[in-house]
């Protein structure tokens, strides 16, 4: 993350996102498939570790030897050709984009950080209570219901932030500069996406 300053003179915080160019692999059509998607695909690999599986999916795109594919839906599509390269020049200043990753894990926790629990009293004869969860249930049921809020694993989890506005883009170096926090810790593969 960093800060930059608007042409009002406002300090804003923000998030520097290297764009990886993707390589369209296949187009897929309504007639054909049901549903109009692009099938993107980014990175490099050694053409021996990918599976002939893989090499099947991607043996449209004009020999390339991309890997992780995944699909964008979107309802225009016209004039998108199988191995066209997208890079960080399809956003432009002002766009409002949704960005995905998958957040930074936090291990076991408890409730009061994992659910925001206020825990127990801080006075009046209360030992060792302050961060307990207190009581889970009823005592008929005989049995904890499911989806009672306790403490566990936290982080990891695929997180979407929307409406967040790009406030620069560097074609050279394929950099993106966008307003705010992203999920995920430096280094993440993020999946940026315009909204209509």
């Amino acid at each position: 993350m960093t800060q930059v300053f608007n042409e009002d003179g406002v300090c804003q915080a923000a998030t520097i996102l290297r764009v990886s160019p993707v390589k369209v692999t296949q187009v897929k059509q309504s007639e054909t498939d049901g549903y109009q998607a692009v099938k993107l695909a980014y990175g490099e690999q050694k053409e021996h570790r990918i599976a002939k599986a893989q090499k099947g999916q991607l043996g449209n795109a004009a020999g390339s030897i991309e890997f992780r594919p995944r699909d964008s839906k979107n309802e225009n599509i016209e004039g998108v050709e199988v191995g066209a390269e997208i890079d960080a020049s399809v956003f432009a200043p002002g766009d409002m984009v949704a960005v995905s990753a998958v957040s930074k894990g936090k291990g076991f926790q408890g409730v009061v950080k994992r659910h925001g629990f206020h825990g127990g009293p801080k006075s009046h004869g209360q030992k060792h209570s302050h961060r307990e969860p207190g009581s889970i249930g009823a005592t008929g049921p005989a049995r904890v219901f499911k989806g009672v809020r306790m403490a566990g694993r936290m982080g990891s989890d695929k997180v979407t932030v929307k409406n967040l506005t790009v406030l620069q883009v560097n074609k050279d170096e394929n950099l993106i500069l966008v307003a705010g926090a992203v999920p995920g810790r430096k280094g993440s593969l993020v999946e940026v996406r315009g909204i209509n």
